[in-house]
């Protein structure tokens, strides 16, 4: 067996063996909140994901990284010896997936972006010399830590604060919700659609202007909220029964009551907070005694109807998010793989060729394989370590988090999905007050955040010494 056969085999189980933790660790942010939610199960979730992270990779996601392949390293210092550059790839991948696997066995949501970056930083550092880093990009890279979490959070605090005052806290939620809704498919569908437009279709070399792409995404959002209106006249709403007008007016009055002293006690802190929260309980139980006794159906059938709305367009957002997730971030994780390929195949440079289909089949085989198998665990983290979601407050943090990777990619902001999703779930948290957050595992988020590069940077410097030990 020749050595370019070993380095090729090497390569490919390098690339696997990253996509699978991929699958383990980024891909679980995007299906997290929904399994949180409970609007899916987690077999559901691996289905949706594996099928949209490979559709998004394969269709939208084909070409090359410039930014992975020569935005962090000039490969011009290594034109004299591009096997020194292989060996820094296969480097990169195995010190990536190494701390990725690290990191979702403490199910901590941390960035293949980041990760890849912290790897080739550090290769090329050591094998090129300092001036070989292109330090702008890393610089820049480093800034969307604060941006992305930031931006995602504010959006998501705004959209659930919506809902709130809107639906959550209206005296009838499902009428509110009818009406709701519909509007919120429309702009869903809209922002989506640009995402899409502005993003992935260079592939195709098909391109919009902006014009176009307003009118597709507004006639796809119409059509959305046209088909939502219909279905959502067909919910079943339950029925209250005849009783007496005092009794119908106490039960309205204290749903009333209810609701007030719950926009007071998101706007309390401290002691002045418990005693309302107190006061709250003691409501709301008075008011369920009342409705059994005149056999109304209760308030939280209401809320269960609300959620199962709001569930499938949660899927939706949930759907969206995995998509582009495989669309911008998959592809360019597998980049070194087809750029170590190419270096043996070729014996020499070459950053302009696509990543083959077989490759993209592979890695999204990998990913698949990675979300089923370990996706748990920072789902697990996501979805409910943080704050408790329900469908509002998921499709309030995928909503978000969808937004800011549009607004972050039209101004080529360099963002990370892991860190927008963790933001926006942040977010709603700070929606239903500090004290909804779970501090602790936030902490050691942020940690896992910080260490990401140095840790990859670290892993892959020591990689690197030892395959050149071997081969050279």
């Amino acid at each position: 067996m020749s050595v370019d056969t070993i380095l090729t085999i090497i390569v490919l189980l390098a690339g696997f063996y990253m996509a699978w933790n991929i699958g383990a660790n980024d891909v679980s942010n995007a299906m997290g909140t929904s399994v949180g939610s409970g609007a899916l199960t987690l077999f559901k979730a691996v289905i949706i994901a594996g099928i949209l992270e490979f559709c998004g990779a394969f269709f939208l996601g084909g070409n090359v990284s410039k930014t992975m392949q020569s935005g962090i390293v000039n490969p011009e210092v290594f034109a004299h010896d591009p096997k020194i550059l292989l060996y820094g790839m296969i480097s990169a991948l195995t010190a990536t997936a190494l701390w990725l696997q690290v990191a979702s066995y403490f199910g901590w949501p941390v960035s293949t972006t980041h990760a890849i970056v912290g790897a080739l930083l550090g290769f090329g550092a050591l094998a090129g010399g300092v001036h070989a880093v292109q330090w702008n990009e890393v610089g820049r890279i480093a800034l969307s830590w604060v941006i992305s979490p930031a931006l995602s959070g504010l959006f998501a605090y705004l959209i659930f604060s919506t809902l709130q005052r809107k639906i959550l806290f209206a005296m009838n939620p499902i009428n509110a919700t009818r009406r709701f809704i519909p509007v919120m498919i429309f702009i869903v569908l809209f922002v989506f659609t640009l995402s899409i437009l502005f993003n992935g279709l260079g592939s195709f070399q098909v391109k919009f202007s902006l014009g176009e792409t307003l009118l597709i995404g507004s006639a796809i959002g119409l059509v959305g909220a046209i088909i939502s209106f219909v279905i959502l006249r067909k919910v079943y709403v339950p029925q209250t029964q005849t009783v007496s007008a005092n009794t119908s007016q106490q039960v309205f009055s204290l749903n009333k009551a209810v609701r007030h002293l719950k926009r007071v006690k998101l706007s309390s802190k401290g002691e002045r907070r418990e005693q309302v929260g107190r006061l709250l309980d003691d409501v709301e139980e008075y008011a369920e005694e009342v409705r059994e006794h005149s056999n109304l159906y209760t308030s939280s059938s209401d809320y269960k109807i609300v959620e199962k709305m709001f569930a499938s367009l949660q899927i939706m957002s949930a759907a969206y998010v995995a998509f582009a997730h495989g669309a911008n971030d998959v592809a360019n994780a597998i980049g070194p793989v087809a750029a170590a390929l190419e270096i043996i195949k070729e014996g020499g440079l070459s950053f302009h060729s696509r990543i083959p289909a077989w490759l993209l089949g592979m890695g999204g085989i990998g990913i698949v394989v990675g979300l089923a198998t370990w996706g748990w665990r920072v789902m697990e983290t996501i979805g409910r370590k943080i704050t408790e979601l329900t469908p509002t407050r998921g499709f309030s943090a995928e909503f978000g988090a969808a937004i800011t990777i549009l607004i972050a990619s039209k101004f080529g902001l360099p963002i990370s999905t892991t860190h927008c999703i963790v933001g926006a779930v942040l977010g709603v948290g700070l929606a239903r007050g500090l004290s909804a957050l779970n501090l602790r595992v936030l902490r050691d988020i942020v940690l896992s955040w910080i260490i990401t590069i140095p840790s990859s940077a670290i892993v892959c410097i020591l990689v690197f010494y030892l395959i050149r030990a071997i081969f050279s």
